[in-house]
């Protein structure tokens, strides 16, 4: 895969939000700052971290939906901040997304074939026996079966996990390159997720579709995967295929967060290792230096408070900002 060009490319992105803190005063928050992507066509970027960490911040701007502060988001070689009017709606054809929350993504009104097929009828692709055609191929495609009677199905009639298929299809219809996946599985049973994770997988292979998996969830990203990207207050710590994320992590937030999944064997190394200290910062006021140093269990006086650490490659392909590997 990194032998072909990416097809998603984000340059030092930078994307700040000014909140107000009281009458007369601002501050800026790093919803994501300085990161460097890239997407190859038919790869599997999960991104993994807590709430606040910039992962989803990061993904709408991979679609263009946050204009970035500062650096440049690429698609298939073309910068999205200066793509024309036809560019950017060719663009929005190529590019999809599955939210997070399936009981809001879908309109309530609509039968599940009108919400499958509006996408197609935004774009004025084909005429209305070919659209049906194509919501057809799509349901099937996610196991929403039999599809006569699920097409004519509203959302409140379908279970949670038969809504997040319904939406999956909806970003399918156009046959799109790229799709954001933003927390797919988190609001649907175990059950149901297993299977989803599954479903996305099959796809990723029998369409070469390229995901940018946004998580919380370092274990669904191991097996959905091919690479991990672990952030923590705007900035990647941790990067790498996903097998050697999880099986050596580096980084002691990655450590924490795989500390923290259930393992059924208490044996195990990871789970020695300390936890986490504290809360996470308020992203408006984070500390000078390494923006984890007040929560990490490895701090190191005189060093970790004084500058943050950059990305450096430990080992093929493995990239870790911390100041335990120089």
């Amino acid at each position: 895969m990194s032998q072909t060009s990416p097809l998603v490319q984000l340059d030092d992105l930078q994307v700040y939000f000014t909140v107000r803190k009281s009458l007369l005063r601002t501050q800026t928050v790093k919803a994501v700052d300085g990161v460097s992507l890239r997407l190859h066509p038919g790869e599997v970027i999960a991104v993994v971290g807590e709430s606040g960490s910039g992962k989803t911040t990061l993904g709408r701007a991979s679609l263009g939906l946050v204009q970035p502060t500062g650096g440049r988001v690429l698609f298939d070689d073309h910068d999205l901040a200066h793509l024309s009017t036809q560019e950017r709606k060719a663009f929005r054809r190529r590019a999809q997304a599955i939210f997070q929350d399936p009981f809001a993504s879908i309109d309530p009104y609509m039968t599940i074939r009108e919400s499958v097929a509006e996408p197609l009828v935004i774009h004025r692709i084909g005429d209305e026996a070919e659209r049906r055609t194509r919501v057809e191929e799509a349901l099937r495609a996610v196991r929403l079966t039999p599809v006569d009677e699920i097409a004519a199905r509203y959302p409140h009639m379908l279970s949670g996990g038969q809504r997040q298929r319904a939406g999956i299809a909806r970003a399918l219809v156009l046959r799109p390159a790229y799709i954001l996946a933003d927390e797919p599985v988190s609001m649907v049973d175990a059950s149901s997720r297993a299977e989803l994770l599954y479903l996305l997988r099959e796809l990723r292979d029998d369409y070469g579709i390229s995901f940018l998996y946004i998580t919380h969830d370092i274990a669904t990203a191991r097996h959905f995967a091919h690479r991990i990207v672990v952030m923590y207050l705007g900035r990647v710590v941790e990067s790498g295929p996903a097998s050697v994320i999880v099986e050596r992590p580096l980084h002691p937030y990655t450590q924490a967060l795989i500390a923290a999944v259930p393992e059924p064997d208490p044996t195990n190394r990871l789970r020695q290792r300390p936890v986490l200290q504290g809360e996470v910062p308020d992203p408006s006021n984070l500390p000078p230096g390494c923006t984890f140093h007040p929560r990490c269990p490895r701090f190191m006086a005189g060093k970790c408070e004084l500058t943050q650490p950059q990305l450096v490659e430990v080992e093929p392909e493995h990239f870790v900002a911390c100041y335990l590997y120089p």
